[in-house]
């Protein structure tokens, strides 16, 4: 199919052509109008010319005319061809005598036409002859302008009409075809939000309509399908993440009944729960980093919650090491995700179980805006150098070679923390220090 721009090119073109010819054709107008006033001020120049003795065909031809005097032989026969071709013809009077007989001699000897004079009339205002114009050919060229322009107004219209007929189309019918063009690119290109607007008294609106709504669908059946992959992706990595914690508790025990236990076949078997053990810790940790990686984040949701819960929570990760709670826990609302701070705290006491070895103490401190938990361990820590980097996330300290770890669990407890409106702060003093900030309702 020829493209509509092609068209009205084309079209253009062969109407700048057709204005060619007309002008070609019309080449040479006379576009001057002559009236009566014109030809009396013809009249009074020739006769003066002629009383002043210039020669009779040089007036003629600059003049346009024809002068013709009573005394000339054809003067009837010329009269009468004027009077059938409508020309214009006008008296030549005002001469004198002595021109009159000049204008005779100059005609040829012949029967004497002139008219009579009248009587009482001298031969000064008498007419001597008579000044013939063209002026039916002068009409015509009048009417040949007169065609011209109303040719050149036909042709306007016709441009103009076209222009607009193929505006029309363009906008009606062109425009619309390439708006779901560009709309089906965008579609298949994965952008569902792109609308497809709609007119009033479009030619294609039930069509139209009936690609948005397709979008629609498209987009509504994308969402749901990406929320439910996303809630099957974030629940692989709360269970791979919270699987660490019982298998970390597995493994401490693991090492205990294998330094308590006497009997070389009850240890074998200890060691083979611990190996086990250790398997399915790291089988977890992969899938949670791979599920981690998709997620980018996983989801927190903080709510006002009482403080006193924080202690059950350190209580339950007493089965990595020895806990030492100092002081009393203050009593106040704070905002904070149970789960997520659960899973902090665990992270927290099983990397000093892990790097350091020792026990853990934690102790307490408020201000008007924040609650603040102090977890200390009494191992060496990490390098002054290594304390803004340990929570990036992939990181692993010095401290971690030939120990299994993704560097993800710091990373995780402050993003999670940060999330739930606080913080958390890495920081040597007498071993390795995390203060998490919990902001108050």
């Amino acid at each position: 199919m020829i493209k509509l721009r092609y068209c009205f090119l084309t079209y253009t073109a062969v109407m700048l052509l057709f204005l060619g010819l007309i002008g070609y054709g019309f080449a040479g107008t006379d576009a001057d109008g002559r009236d009566m006033v014109f030809y009396n001020a013809q009249r009074l120049q020739i006769q003066q010319a002629l009383e002043d003795g210039e020669d009779r065909e040089r007036i003629e031809q600059e003049y346009d005319c024809r002068i013709l005097f009573f005394s000339d032989k054809d003067y009837a026969l010329a009269l009468g061809t004027a009077y059938q071709n409508e020309a214009l013809i006008m008296d030549l009077e005002g001469m004198t005598a002595d021109t009159a007989e000049q204008g005779k001699d100059n005609g040829d000897t012949g029967i004497d036409t002139a008219e009579p004079v009248t009587p009482g009339e001298s031969m000064e205002s008498a007419p001597v002859g008579r000044i013939i114009w063209n002026a039916g050919e002068q009409r015509y060229r009048n009417m040949e302008r007169a065609l011209f322009l109303r040719v050149i107004v036909m042709w306007g219209i016709l441009l103009a009409g076209g222009c607009a007929l193929f505006g029309f189309f363009y906008l009606r019918f062109v425009r619309p075809f390439r708006r779901l063009q560009t709309f089906a690119g965008q579609i298949a290109a994965g952008n569902l939000d792109m609308p497809l607007p709609m007119k009033k008294h479009q030619y294609f609106g039930a069509f139209t309509e009936s690609f948005d709504l397709m979008r629609e669908e498209l987009k509504r059946a994308k969402e749901s399908e990406y929320q439910a992959n996303r809630s099957k992706k974030e629940l692989v990595a709360e269970l791979s993440h919270d699987i660490k914690t019982p298998i970390a508790t597995i493994r401490a025990t693991c090492e205990v009944l294998q330094m308590k236990e006497l009997n070389p076949d009850t240890k074998a078997k200890v060691a083979v729960i611990d190996a086990k053990a250790d398997m399915v810790g790291a089988l977890a940790g992969n899938l949670f980093q791979a599920s981690l990686e998709e997620l980018e984040m996983l989801k927190v949701e903080p709510v006002e919650e009482q403080s006193p819960c924080i202690r059950g929570m350190l209580e339950e990760s007493s089965g990595y090491t020895e806990i030492r709670i100092e002081g009393e826990m203050p009593s106040c609302l704070v905002w904070m995700d149970k789960l997520r701070l659960r899973q902090v705290i665990d992270n927290l006491i099983s990397n000093s179980w892990k790097y350091a070895g020792t026990p853990v103490t934690v102790n307490f401190y408020e201000t008007e805006e924040i609650l603040g938990i102090r977890i200390r361990d009494e191992g060496e820590g990490v390098g002054e150098e290594e304390l803004l980097l340990i929570s990036d996330k992939y990181y692993r300290g010095n401290n971690a070679k030939g120990k299994g770890g993704s560097g993800l669990g710091l990373y995780l407890a402050k993003l999670f923390m940060e999330q739930m409106y606080g913080g958390i702060e890495f920081y040597q003093d007498q071993g390795f220090v995390a203060e998490l900030t919990l902001k108050k309702v």
